[in-house]
């Protein structure tokens, strides 16, 4: 096993795949939707929109074009997902392996004026609140949801606007995501790209060519840097 250890200015997470695991909601909340929209294919739609805003793939997936009921299904759905998730003897939404001592490390570093990380997530605001706290996750100061740009991953704006909120150049900064996507949309904005194995296959990961890959954020250690930052150790098999 290898470490790889170096310093960033601030880490920008992604939150499903990559904090949490929300699988079982998002399987329940498009079964709730095919009751509306037929002939949704859903294991299709899982293979490929993780990771993408949930006005995008409505767009896609149920032919929404107008905006204003594109944003009322969506908070349609991440409701679902919340609802649907402990429904039938499912797990809930949990957290991933290793997050929690990750988070409890840098939770004294989420506040302005200068937060040392990030979360950036394609879900609304509303959710992802809704979400973290069911998972004990604390929301830092520095919060990039859905609605807060035009264009969502895999366009740079996302982790742009994360990287502009932690008040640094997103060349210093690292992003930690489980889709490709968001990966896509982390090296589009300059960032180095720690990509996990949680939600995709490996070959669909390697695809996307992160910096790093990993299994999952077992695999990663992180300290608050001294003069500020963060210090970061990859294991790699």
């Amino acid at each position: 096993m290898e470490a790889l250890t170096f310093h960033v200015d601030a880490v920008l997470f992604d939150m499903d795949g990559t904090l949490i695991d929300s699988t079982a909601g998002v399987i329940g909340a498009w079964e709730t939707f095919a009751e509306t929209y037929s002939g949704l294919d859903i294991p299709k739609i899982l293979s490929s929109a993780h990771g993408v805003r949930t006005v995008d793939n409505l767009r896609k997936y149920c032919g929404l074009t107008s905006e204003a009921e594109l944003e009322k299904e969506a908070a349609r759905f991440e409701e679902a997902i919340v609802t649907s998730s402990t429904a039938n003897g499912r797990k809930g939404i949990t957290l991933l392996p290793g997050v929690r001592p990750i988070i409890d490390e840098l939770a004294p570093g989420k506040n302005n004026p200068k937060p040392c990380w990030a979360i950036v997530t394609s879900a609304t605001r509303a959710y992802a609140s809704a979400a973290l706290e069911i998972g004990g996750i604390p929301i830092p100061d520095a919060f990039v949801t859905a609605e807060d740009v035009t264009q969502g991953k895999p366009y740079p704006d996302p982790y742009l606007l994360g990287a502009q909120k932690c008040g640094v150049s997103p060349e210093k900064c690292l992003v930690v995501e489980d889709a490709p996507s968001g990966v896509a949309s982390g090296l589009a904005a300059g960032c180095a790209v720690i990509g996990l194995i949680t939600s995709h296959t490996r070959g669909q990961m390697e695809v996307s060519r992160p910096t790093h890959l990993v299994e999952n954020l077992s695999s990663v250690s992180m300290k608050m840097g001294a003069n500020g930052g963060i210090d970061v150790v990859v294991n790699i098999d």
